[in-house]
């Protein structure tokens, strides 16, 4: 008899999943996404959407039309609630939905731990559509006829990237010098090598991008943004990078968590506390080892939650996630048409760098771009 299996999020970690739904369907499975959005962006060509490097188009893939093609059921909401014992997950929508198997991969949020977060002008950088709505202001800045102030909090990976590629965007759509605030906070890419430190530091001040170091944001007025130091700086737009955490907060389902509050999963991904619940993506925690946060462990969790799901449905035996190598390539796009590329000890910055991000990214792309996503229209200006 077939069994069902809800997938919760349309994330990175569940698109082999979503890709091969009509497998499930031929072996008599039925499968239902819940995902509060029909499309999906993919976070690593964020950046490269706010500067207007990729159209929107290029950047996501239609989770809707990817399950329901192949015999499954969509269903456009949020997790509200799990309940595990019973095997029911209820949505914001008041919709509750059983299932025989559940996945999760509804990803990371932007914490609100500045004050003022929530006004108009400030975007979180997740969900990634974030950045589609604040290219949008700056470009509406520059249609008065003047520069937009960007601000940019955080000093990760992220922030850099976004603090780049708002320069390009301000770059092309204004002739005055574009004025692109850093405040990184506790450190400007601490977690890096100092190669690829003194490589960003140097691609930013080429630019003339201000970074205000060991100053982090304290609360957000209307138009300033009021620094650890009291320092008042202007802006039009400002972006939050100042880290993520998994979403939701899992706690509050009787599931084990981890120490940085994700689904805690063992080494097959499923959940440590209840064994018809998997997960993947930023929204685990690995109970074997911890994973930096970035998107190469939710691809490569794909092909293993593909297989495990199908074996939890089938009661066959589970796969472990075994490629857990932090020795990951990782490159940066820095807005002006070159990259930083780092991979152990090597760190590399120039046009090749960018390239090879480029064709890595939209081979990953073609790979489920499988709905016509490419012919679709944009979401207007």
């Amino acid at each position: 008899m077939g069994k069902h299996l809800l997938l919760l999020g349309g994330g990175h970690a569940h698109l082999s999943v979503l890709k091969e739904a009509a497998s499930f369907r031929d072996a008599g499975h039925h499968v239902t996404l819940a995902s509060p959005s029909d499309r999906h962006y993919y976070s690593g060509m964020g950046p490269g959407l706010l500067s207007g490097l990729y159209a929107p188009r290029e950047c996501r893939f239609n989770v809707r039309a990817m399950i329901e093609n192949g015999g499954g059921t969509f269903i456009r909401s949020r997790l509200a609630s799990l309940d595990p014992a019973r095997r029911v997950a209820r949505l914001e929508n008041g919709m509750a939905v059983g299932y025989d198997v559940c996945s999760i991969n509804t990803g990371s949020a932007v914490p609100p731990s500045v004050a003022g977060c929530g006004r108009p002008n400030v975007f979180p950088v997740k969900p990634i559509e974030n950045l589609l709505e604040a290219k949008r202001r700056i470009e509406a800045v520059a249609e008065l006829g003047r520069t937009a102030k960007v601000l940019v909090a955080g000093g990760g990976a992220a922030a850099f990237e976004l603090a780049g590629n708002a320069c390009a965007l301000i770059g092309c759509a204004c002739s005055e010098t574009p004025d692109i605030s850093l405040a990184p906070g506790g450190g400007f890419l601490r977690r890096f090598p100092e190669r690829v430190r003194l490589l960003a530091h140097r691609s930013l001040a080429r630019r003339g991008i201000k970074i205000f170091e060991g100053l982090g944001v304290a609360r957000l007025e209307e138009d300033r943004a009021v620094l650890t130091d009291g320092l008042r700086v202007p802006y039009d737009v400002a972006l939050l990078a100042v880290g993520v955490r998994p979403h939701p907060d899992f706690s509050r389902f009787g599931l084990a968590v981890g120490p940085h509050g994700g689904l805690l999963v063992d080494e097959h991904l499923r959940s440590a506390s209840h064994p018809d619940v998997f997960g993947g993506g930023d929204c685990i925690d690995f109970g074997p080892k911890p994973l930096d946060k970035v998107g190469v462990y939710p691809v490569r969790q794909n092909p293993l939650l593909l297989h495990n799901l199908r074996a939890a449905l089938e009661e066959r035996p589970l796969a472990p996630f075994s490629d857990t190598s932090g020795n990951y390539m990782l490159i940066l796009n820095c807005g002006d048409g070159r990259g930083i590329l780092r991979k152990g000890p090597l760190a590399y910055e120039g046009q090749t760098a960018l390239w090879l991000k480029d064709r890595i990214d939209r081979a990953f792309m073609r790979s489920f771009q499988v709905s016509g996503e490419l012919e679709e229209d944009d979401p207007p200006a």
